[in-house]
């Protein structure tokens, strides 16, 4: 058999009173960190009064189905290309359109790129950088239905 040998030290109340505190110490710090980084780069809020946008939400999702659009947005040759098409696929020119360009997680990057219509499409010169990408577009029909949606596209190293 072996004998245990004795370091002369003993494990005393104080030294797990230590061991505790220094843990829970760093739990602590850790959490305060990040919940300083999700409030510092939290963008704000989508709408002022949720629950009064509520109450037309099923009637504007309903008019905008019915123009059957489907937009999509991606990135080419350093320039953002958005299109509207109909049920058919056939392209579809808004009477007016406003897009934002931006990321979810914070406001840095937003910003409003002048888009100019092609024949078949609306393109911007935009030269972005990698990530994650999100596209706001509110566009009118010609008989006054907002069309509005939020797209994503990724852009690669």
């Amino acid at each position: 058999m072996t004998e245990a040998q004795d370091s002369g030290r003993k494990l005393t109340g104080w030294h797990v009173l230590a061991i505790f505190g220094g843990a829970f110490g760093v739990i602590i710090a850790v959490n305060i960190a990040l919940a300083w980084n999700a409030i510092a780069t939290f963008p704000g809020l989508e709408v002022k009064n949720s629950y009064v946008a509520s109450q037309t939400f099923d009637v504007r999702r309903a008019e905008q189905e019915a123009l059957g659009w489907t937009a999509q947005a991606e990135l080419r040759e350093e320039a953002v290309v958005l299109r509207f098409t109909d049920v058919d696929g056939q392209p579809v020119k808004p009477a007016d359109l406003s897009v934002k360009l931006g990321r979810s997680t914070h406001v840095k990057d937003d910003h409003t790129p002048e888009f100019f219509w092609d024949g078949r499409q609306f393109v911007a010169a935009d030269a972005l950088d990698p990530g994650h990408w999100n596209v706001w577009v509110n566009a009118h029909a010609d008989d006054g239905t907002l069309f509005e949606q939020r797209l994503e596209f990724f852009v690669k190293d």
